[in-house]
């Protein structure tokens, strides 16, 4: 079974999600970038709140956007979103010279860290490897443009599929997000990560409107079953008529 990541940027909204079934509660900012990150004060908020009512769903939270290079920025970050409570701290890392350098200092910090991959125009093959043997709660694969194009549309299926299987290989979760959408659900369940992360597709009107609850139960239903993503063709065909299934 895939579980279901959605991305909040409320309490309502972290609330509406864990009562539609998402698995996994994710905290950030649309406004602010692909991973925008929410107030160290907003984070600790919601996390107490959440906690009072879902005591063990997990919660993780961005640090907002930041150039691999900014080390001594991301270390900081990392630490101040990791003391909220949150179980994970999601960190944007891009391909390039810095890269290398950066997973491995996230590997070190006292904290649960799950490097996003941007993949964005392709992914480092050696860069994955290397951040799959670093021993992380998780690594996940995504794209920092949200422009229309998919994750998929950047990366492979087979590429996909080994880099999954080599992070799970090594003990972490391993997770697929980048404006996926009913298109996509049939590659998500030949991939079968054990996280798939959205905003957009459980939105009332892109990324950065409102979260719908009903979105978020079609979703999870289709990602746990086989029999749900039959159910959700008819959803995601009565969307796409009313143009609202992927903005």
């Amino acid at each position: 079974m895939t579980a279901l990541l959605a991305s909040v940027r409320s309490h309502d909204e972290a609330l509406d999600a864990a009562r539609a079934g998402a698995d996994l509660i994710d905290l950030k900012e649309p406004n602010m970038g692909a991973l925008g990150g929410l107030s160290i004060g907003d984070i600790a908020r919601i996390v107490r709140e959440l906690r009072a009512r879902y005591p063990v769903r997990p919660i993780s939270a961005t640090i907002g956007d930041q150039p691999p290079e900014a080390l001594d920025e991301i270390a900081a970050r990392v630490i101040e979103v990791s003391d909220t409570g949150v179980d994970y701290v999601k960190v944007g890392v891009t391909p390039g010279p810095a890269a290398w350098r950066c997973v491995e200092q996230l590997a070190n910090l006292p904290a649960a860290v799950v490097p996003v991959l941007l993949c964005d125009g392709g992914m480092d093959d050696e860069l994955v490897v290397h951040a799959a043997s670093l021993g992380f709660a998780g690594v996940m694969f995504d794209t920092s443009a949200k422009d229309g194009s998919t994750l998929f549309d950047h990366v492979d299926s087979d590429s996909l599929a080994r880099w999954l299987r080599l992070t799970r290989e090594r003990g972490a979760i391993c997770g697929l997000a980048g404006s996926l959408g009913w298109p996509e659900l049939e590659q998500i369940h030949a991939l079968s990560p054990d996280v798939a992360g959205f905003r957009t597709a459980l939105c009332v009107d892109g990324r950065r409107s409102r979260l719908d609850p009903q979105r978020v139960a079609q979703w999870a239903e289709a990602l746990h079953s086989r029999s749900g993503s039959v159910r959700a063709a008819g959803f995601a065909a009565d969307s796409t008529a009313a143009g609202a299934v992927r903005v």
